[in-house]
């Protein structure tokens, strides 16, 4: 239901676009008219600690206190859980308020589709609401950095670009810079003479020759480097030949990836509205020009406009629409493909998993003797052999499984968050060298990628989504197994690569220490849930859980690997002796398999390039 026309009619809605150069704010009423307007530091979400977002807002909020909805566009921000953690800090800087959160890709588009709003006071405008495109819009942002970005009359989106200034941001302001950059030095080199490019590039950077710029650039941030676009466009309008030749280059850059953005949305010669924005593009129109006649040879038929006016506008519509319509019936439409909730089943049980209990037994864990409390862990840690014992029938056929999905070239996932996503990749990490198998033949997928290895990615294991596309983006197919590992059962990442592994035909294994999980239809392919009870230290499941998750993969990964001929007796037979003490450990293999002495064992190493197999053969061929 929408909000009564009384309520909106004082209400103030709050837009925020934060981009790699600067954050915009602008506050509106329910008219369209500009209350305030704010401009901030920079905020990229890839580049901002949560707290620093935290900060970043509040300090927004004490020049902006009291909306009555927020809507934030951030660089960077791609997904659910990173749209979660700037939900997340702005309830922190407005307690109460509604907040939508999105990319800034999206609220520029929001910007070039609602009516314009008027700034002067006293003037009234048509309302900033969010109103569906007639044709398919492809929004050509560029500015610090670049992206594309188009949305279908239905609400489909595609996405092209938007990589960062090392693996794209082509056209941008920091690609036009650097390209400045590197072409004076080039002609220098080639010509002998500094164009006059390099001069202008020199007194802006106040440098005294060419050679200082090597110095500048190691130390430059992107902001910095894109700021000597300003430079280029001004030597091009004085007919510099080096900066038409990169301004040439930026314009069909841009084009080609306009259009191939709109090729995902609509037919080649079907109407498409492409809007070029971003401050490379509105701030230089000779450029925009040279942009538009670009994407007219390779889109003919196309009509191209300029956005007006600054993308924030957009997420003041956005806030508005998320005010006027309750939150369950609004959604910004998302450039990714979203699991339905039947696909998903992200379990919630009903009363808290045994995991997030607490234990009887520890209680009085803060004023107990540290003689007394060790003994208390050593005796909880006692009772996960028997646990893990009730679950024997499960293990065992997942070793097979595994077994089986190396023998035909298959592959193991692991896929976790937090402790249990680390100890998947530990136990990943050691196949290669101890069994010297491919290092993709077991693989970890953690929440939050790489850096939740260290330290915690907010947000990470509540987004499905992303658990979705780690499986598609490494290629899970009918071949391979996955083992999900979450403690308490319920992570939606976990649930979310299951989910889309099961769909691509791969048989699909949970790991979790919640029983209750076993009663769920639909799920996983088989489920190993041994019941630890609840922790010492109340959720803290890198204590028995993740000892007991520890036990279950040294067992999945040993026997699997025992079961397809990289053990004899128990040796392993396919070590790589990396070191000199692997090394040493070979020999010893092959003199205790072949009975040769350490000296003839070490040489039919070396002459078998130090492959354990090989060696034993050699070794018995001539015993």
């Amino acid at each position: 239901m929408s909000k009564p026309a009384s309520a909106t009619h004082n209400a103030l809605f709050l837009g925020i676009e934060g981009g790699g150069t600067r954050t915009v704010a602008l506050m509106a009423d329910a008219r369209g008219q500009l209350v305030r307007r704010g401009e901030f530091g920079p905020a990229n979400f890839k580049l901002l600690t949560h707290a620093q977002l935290i900060r970043h807002l509040r300090r927004i909020s004490s020049e902006f206190p009291k909306p009555a909805a927020v809507g934030i566009g951030l660089a960077g921000a791609r997904g659910e859980a990173e749209w979660a953690s700037i939900r997340a800090a702005a309830s922190l800087a407005w307690p109460g308020v509604p907040c939508l959160a999105t990319h800034d890709l999206d609220t520029a588009l929001a910007a070039a589709e609602a009516p314009a709003a008027r700034v002067a006071q006293g003037t009234s405008s048509p309302s900033t609401i969010h109103h569906p495109p007639s044709t398919p819009r492809v929004l050509i942002l560029s500015g610090t950095g670049s992206c594309c970005y188009g949305r279908t009359p239905v609400g489909r989106t595609a996405r092209f670009g938007g990589w960062g200034q090392l693996l794209g941001d082509k056209g941008s302001g920091y690609e036009i810079g650097l390209r400045a950059l590197k072409a004076v030095v080039f002609y220098l080199d080639r010509d002998g003479t500094w164009s006059q490019l390099g001069q202008r590039i020199l007194a802006t950077l106040m440098l005294n020759e060419p050679g200082d710029l090597i110095a500048w650039a190691h130390g430059a941030a992107k902001k910095e480097i894109a700021a000597l676009a300003v430079e280029v466009f001004a030597a091009a309008a004085k007919r510099d030949a080096i900066a038409r030749d990169i301004l040439k280059g930026a314009a069909s850059s841009l084009a080609k990836d306009g259009v191939a953005c709109a090729r995902k949305l609509a037919k080649s010669g079907a109407p498409v509205e492409f809007v070029l924005a971003g401050g490379v593009l509105t701030k230089q129109p000779r450029f925009a020009k040279q942009v538009t006649a670009e994407l007219r040879l390779l889109w003919p038929g196309a009509a191209v406009t300029t956005l007006r006016r600054e993308g924030a506008w957009g997420a003041v519509a956005l806030a508005e629409r998320l005010f006027r319509v309750p939150s369950s019936e609004f959604r910004v439409s998302r450039s990714t493909p979203r699991l339905t909730q039947h696909e998903t089943p992200n379990p919630k049980p009903e009363t808290l998993p045994p995991t997030e209990l607490r234990n009887p037994r520890s209680m009085r864990l803060d004023r107990m003797r540290l003689r007394d409390a060790i003994e208390l862990m050593l005796s909880e840690d006692e009772r996960i052999p028997s646990a893990l014992r009730t679950e024997r029938s499960g293990i065992e056929r997942a070793v097979r499984r595994i077994a089986a999905a190396f023998k035909r070239g298959g592959r193991l996932f692991y896929v976790g968050a937090g402790t249990s996503g680390r100890l998947g990749v530990l136990d990943a990490s050691e196949c290669p060298p101890t069994f010297r198998t491919p290092p993709d033949m077991v693989q970890g997928v953690m929440a939050g990628g790489q850096q939740a290895l260290w330290r915690a990615v907010e947000g990470a294991e509540d987004d499905a989504t992303a658990g979705a596309r780690a499986m598609e983006f490494r290629g899970v197919n009918a071949k391979d197994v996955v083992v999900g590992i979450a403690a308490s059962g319920t992570t939606p990442f976990v649930h979310g690569a299951l989910t889309a592994a099961r769909r691509c035909g791969a048989f699909t294994i949970l790991l979790c220490f919640n029983p209750s999980m076993k009663r769920r239809r639909g799920g996983p392919h088989l489920v190993i849930a041994p019941a630890l009870g609840p922790e010492v230290l109340t959720g803290s499941t890198r204590l028995k859980a993740g000892t007991a998750t520890k036990l279950v993969l040294n067992i999945l990964t040993t026997l699997a690997m025992v079961r397809i001929g990289k053990v004899v007796g128990n040796l392993m037979v396919d070590l790589n002796p990396s070191n000199v003490k692997l090394r040493d450990r070979a020999a010893r293999i092959v003199s205790e398999l072949t009975g040769a002495d350490a000296e003839r064992s070490r040489r039919s190493l070396e002459r078998s390039g130090w492959v354990v197999k090989k060696a034993l053969r050699r070794a018995r061929s001539r015993a």
